[in-house]
């Protein structure tokens, strides 16, 4: 249903609401609301143009909100198409999963069976029931960036009759999930991006050493009434696959302290800090993130926290103080106010036996579906190999290595997308849009 439609510079746009089951497979249970919007060049919007459904990162990422500047990707894509931008399940205004929400859950495990409907298979079953009920069920072409590809080789397992074409910057996953796998080959990866941040800043190995002791010594607490402390500060690594991330942390630690005494920290480290690591916005990220890798049998086990004691340079008393990555801790459900309310499921969900399944090797070695995918090189969220190993072994798809961006190239330049697009106009264009 499309419930408004207005134009802003450059852009007309409708919005879309739906609801959907909570659980697809109990279609007559409760049901949640979906959101997606449709975006246009106005000169053009009432053209027939083909549809490109851009699948957002994640978990738990809401699409970008539009503006006259961008994103860069958007403003290439709409050249040539029309473009539809929908708030993952969970997210945005696709009935949010909020703190208050998992509070009205009587017990772990209710919490846990509601998280669990968040996962790819679900969205991809939102994907499709928009793509019949709002678009007429026309084939369309998706872009997923880094979790976004993901969904594609979710979608391309359970529902390739409904894609044309498939763009994936930064997001092929292994069709053989592992958590374990996963953050046995990240830490090495987080560890060499800090190696690579204190070449470019050496002076902050005695810095942030400072800065860490400081936390370490006194009660210091965050706007919002939260002890900082030195496990959590090192979270803020997150930024590094990004492209301006070591720069984005060396000013945070620049202005760590307030004057020259180190006897205080500063209002704005302390918002920044907590604004980097209060997963306020997205609390799914943090609630569902080990369990995207939950394939079949299998419990995840707080992956991440359990591999770190193999990697003791990522010690809270270690100097110099290495930053983490993209990594989810249960303590982080004691220590952030925004989690507390999903510790109880959180620990349910990572302690299940099973999860179902969300790729289909088969299904993906004989697919037809063109695809056309980046893979960045130094990648810090996605391995590259892993990556590879993948893209080998997925019929019709081919891949584009390159280490000119970081994760987040398709935010920084419109180049990546018209790159992809013209990889599968090479070979032949995308699948009719009725077939």
């Amino acid at each position: 249903m499309i419930i408004s439609q207005y134009t802003i510079p450059g852009m007309h746009m409708r919005d879309h609401v739906l609801t959907v089951p909570l659980d697809w497979s109990n279609p007559s249970g409760p049901t949640i609301e979906v959101f997606a919007r449709e975006v246009v060049d106005p000169a053009r919007k009432d053209e027939d143009l083909p549809l490109l459904c851009f699948l957002q990162g994640g978990p738990g990422g809401r699409s970008p909100r539009p503006t006259r500047s961008g994103p860069p990707w958007l403003k290439a894509a709409l050249k040539t198409h029309r473009v539809i931008l929908p708030d993952q399940r969970g997210t945005g205004r696709s009935t949010p999963v909020e703190a208050a929400t998992m509070a009205a859950f009587a017990d772990a495990e209710a919490g846990a069976d509601y998280l669990a409907c968040f996962r790819a298979d679900s969205i991809v079953a939102d994907l499709e029931h928009l793509r019949k009920t709002a678009f007429g069920g026309t084939r369309w072409q998706t872009l997923g960036q880094s979790y976004g590809g993901f969904l594609t080789l979710t979608y391309l397992s359970r529902a390739p009759e409904g894609l044309s074409a498939c763009f994936i910057a930064g997001g092929i996953p292994s069709l053989t999930p592992s958590a374990d796998e996963v953050y046995r080959r990240t830490y090495p990866r987080v560890r060499a991006k800090n190696a690579g941040y204190y070449k470019r800043y050496p002076d902050n190995v005695a810095r942030v050493g400072a800065l860490a002791d400081f936390i370490a010594s006194n009660d210091v607490r965050l706007p919002d009434g939260d002890r900082l402390t030195v496990r959590r500060l090192q979270t803020v690594g997150l930024d590094f696959g990004m492209a301006h991330g070591f720069e984005n942390i060396h000013w945070l630690i620049d202005e760590a302290f307030a004057g020259s005494g180190h006897d205080r920290l500063s209002d704005h480290f302390l918002s920044s800090v907590m604004a980097l690591t209060s997963y306020h916005g997205n609390p799914l990220f943090a609630a569902i993130h080990e369990a995207i890798y939950g394939d079949g049998d299998g419990a995840t086990a707080w992956s991440a926290e359990r591999l770190r004691a193999q990697f003791p340079e990522f010690a809270s008393d270690a100097r110099p103080l290495l930053f983490t990555g993209e990594m989810i801790y249960p303590w982080m459900f004691d220590e952030i106010a925004s989690l507390r309310p999903f510790k109880a499921a959180a620990e349910a969900l990572a302690g299940r036996p099973s999860h179902s399944r969300l790729y289909e090797p088969a299904r993906l070695a004989s697919n037809e579906v063109p695809i056309a995918a980046a893979i960045y090189h130094d990648d810090v969220y996605v391995d590259a190999e892993m990556s590879l190993a993948t893209a080998r072994v997925i019929g019709n798809l081919d891949f584009w290595i390159t280490n000119e961006f970081e994760h987040d190239g398709i935010r920084q330049s419109g180049a990546v997308f018209e790159r992809l697009a013209a990889m599968v106009m090479e070979k032949g264009g995308p699948l009719a849009a009725d077939r």
